[in-house]
């Protein structure tokens, strides 16, 4: 599954690289909100949600299904500005009902990118509410107050991201900017030096170029597509990078809006994740149970194919074929000392089985 944007014949400079305050502040509420996604941001998550005031807490608890489950396209801003006040100022300037549709079609709406308006469709009106209803009381108060006087509701947001920055998100956004500003100035040196292609593997594993049909190629959990090729300024594509953002991968695509990928800087604590293929194979080499009694074995050190056919009492053989699996998923080390083989399990590559899993799931 994937999603594909379509930019054949889109000029290089309208793919952009820009940090962006709003979307990195929606990254931190993700994260505060779900802290078992980000083991990485124990110790952030920890002492902010400790310093919340209890009216804040209390606030962002009724507007979170904004940024719990995924991100609301009014958090990835297409042009994104240099302050958190600028980003807040074009979202202002968004119309109406376009405002409230990306509000809501998040968890209101079974169809990302095709939910009419609330405001005018009494039967989307009517299925935004059972939607909000079944994630509880909070969320169904919010979706009716968005319903009545969706004016009110726009400028309570905006107070609150405004309380949200005053209260730990300026501190933040002072130590990571200069991190984000220099990864997209980085990227963008790839991108004119390199080509795009380069550019988006620098990005993520799970970005690609489809050079033949003109497009890029995300792997995502949904199957769709957008397109770059949009009227006047809005046209091209914008890579926003995030520090709070591992390990999900955020893609804005719907239909007649800029897209926008939102992807996670590699922060020194972490490896770059693997491409989604590599750890499928890495799962399915440690799934069989020859080869996880012969990783029990190598993971205590290097044995030729003969000590571990002779203890495994299995032909060599087959041996042979068990590792040869195992060096494919890139999980085995080998070296040789005269005339023998010795193997023995990368003992870094199964530890971050786990997290590559958890990348992979949750991109």
């Amino acid at each position: 599954m994937s999603v594909t944007i379509d930019i054949a014949g889109l000029p290089p400079e309208r793919i952009v690289f820009a940090p962006s305050p709003l979307a990195e502040l929606g990254a931190a509420l993700h994260a505060l909100s779900e802290p078992a996604h980000h083991p990485g941001l124990h110790n952030w998550t920890t002492a902010t949600a400790c310093s919340l005031k209890p009216d804040l807490a209390d606030r962002l608890q009724e507007a979170d299904f904004l940024w719990r489950t995924t991100r609301s396209d009014i958090l990835l801003p297409g042009t994104p500005g240099s302050t958190l006040a600028e980003d807040l100022d074009r979202l202002d300037q968004m119309p109406q009902e376009q405002f409230v549709i990306a509000a809501l079609e998040i968890s209101c709406s079974a169809d990302y990118g095709r939910m009419a308006n609330p405001l005018r469709d009494a039967y989307e009106r009517d299925r935004a509410r059972e939607r909000a209803a079944a994630r509880g009381p909070c969320q169904a108060a919010f979706v009716e107050r968005m319903l009545a006087d969706p004016a009110t509701v726009r400028a309570w947001l905006r107070r609150l991201f405004e309380d949200c920055e005053q209260a730990f998100f300026a501190d933040t956004w002072q130590r990571v900017r200069v991190q984000l500003a220099a990864d997209a100035r980085h990227k963008a040196d790839v991108l004119r030096h390199k080509g795009l292609a380069e550019a988006l593997a620098a990005v993520s594993p799970a970005l690609s170029l489809d050079a033949d049909r003109g497009r890029i190629v995300v792997d995502k959990l949904a199957t769709s597509q957008t397109t770059a090729l949009l009227p006047n300024d809005r046209a091209g594509v914008t890579f926003v990078p995030t520090a709070f953002g591992w390990p999900h991968l955020m893609v804005l695509y719907t239909p007649g809006w800029r897209p926008v990928v939102h992807y996670p800087v590699a922060s020194p604590e972490l490896p770059r994740p693997q491409a989604l293929e590599l750890v499928q194979r890495r799962l399915e080499a440690v799934a069989h149970p020859v080869r996880m009694n012969l990783c029990r074995s190598l993971a205590r050190g290097t044995h030729t194919t003969g000590e571990l056919a002779a203890a495994h009492r299995i032909t060599s053989p087959e041996v042979s074929r068990h590792l040869a699996v195992l060096k494919k998923a890139g999980l085995l080390a080998t070296r040789r000392r005269g005339r023998y083989v010795l193997h023995q399990l990368d003992l870094t590559a199964v530890a971050r089985l786990g997290s590559d899993f958890l990348e992979s799931v949750l991109r």
